[in-house]
């Protein structure tokens, strides 16, 4: 019997790196998890990849019609929650000087204003107010680097507002934590870096104290432990899973 035997999840993000393998991972573990993306075509990948105990959602954080969507059909499917991943996200770079207006609204309203939503949305489907939902952040959102203030920016608001969550959240038993990565190589990275991802990949023997990169199943381990009972204790902190970069 798994650790997450008859338990629901929701995973935002779930139809490619650390939002695949941890819905991947839930499953195994024996929970029913939905996932969500953007297009449907790598959902329905994603979905066939899991293989079973999935229903994938398609949608925008964003987009506040979306996220009923997806509410609605966990309600109507399981009738509750237990634990939710606030994954999605997405993030470019453009230095100081070069920034758009577009850039900026779009980071901000997924980043921030969909994983705000994503979880405001899922708070009265939690059972007798218990629970665990756990957040993505990053660690551009305390270690500076050049062309990522957009980014950085949306995960530092996250951190910050996630202090406020939890006394809001006071008198429940939901408990609620930032995951934070560092450099993990996902799919995400080729479209980000493009010709300079080889360089980036080699930087981490320098920047990262383990000397490499993360890997993708190394962070669902820690969504893991903060999902799990195993963490009972554990509230309003920010997890690092980045080899240490962060820390000097």
């Amino acid at each position: 019997m798994g650790k997450f035997e008859g338990k629901v999840a929701v995973v935002t993000g779930g139809t490619s790196g650390i939002g695949l393998t941890t819905a991947q991972r839930f499953v195994e573990e024996g929970a029913y998890v939905f996932i969500t993306g953007r297009r449907q075509s790598e959902l329905d990948a994603a979905v066939k990849l899991i293989g079973k105990n999935v229903t994938g959602i398609q949608g925008d954080i964003s987009k506040l019609s979306d996220l009923d969507k997806l509410y609605d059909a966990v309600k109507q499917e399981k009738g509750h929650l237990d634990i939710l991943f606030a994954n999605a996200g997405l993030g470019s770079i453009l230095p100081l000087g070069q920034i758009t207006e577009e850039q900026f609204d779009l980071t901000f309203d997924v980043n921030v204003k969909g994983t705000l939503f994503t979880i405001q949305k899922a708070l009265p489907l939690f059972p007798n107010g218990k629970g665990s939902i756990i957040l993505t952040g990053s660690t551009a959102g305390t270690v500076g680097d050049a062309g990522f203030s957009v980014y950085g920016g949306t995960k530092a608001a996250l951190r910050q507002m996630s202090k406020n969550w939890i006394m809001d959240l006071k008198g429940t038993d939901i408990r609620l934590n930032v995951l934070s990565p560092g450099m993990v190589y996902t799919p995400a990275y080729d479209d980000l870096f493009g010709e300079a991802l080889d360089l980036v990949l080699e930087s981490a023997k320098v920047n990262v104290p383990l000397g490499r990169t993360g890997k993708t199943d190394e962070i669902a381990n820690a969504v893991m432990f903060l999902a799990s009972e195993e963490s009972s204790y554990v509230n309003g902190i920010e997890l690092f899973v980045d080899g240490g970069m962060a820390q000097i």
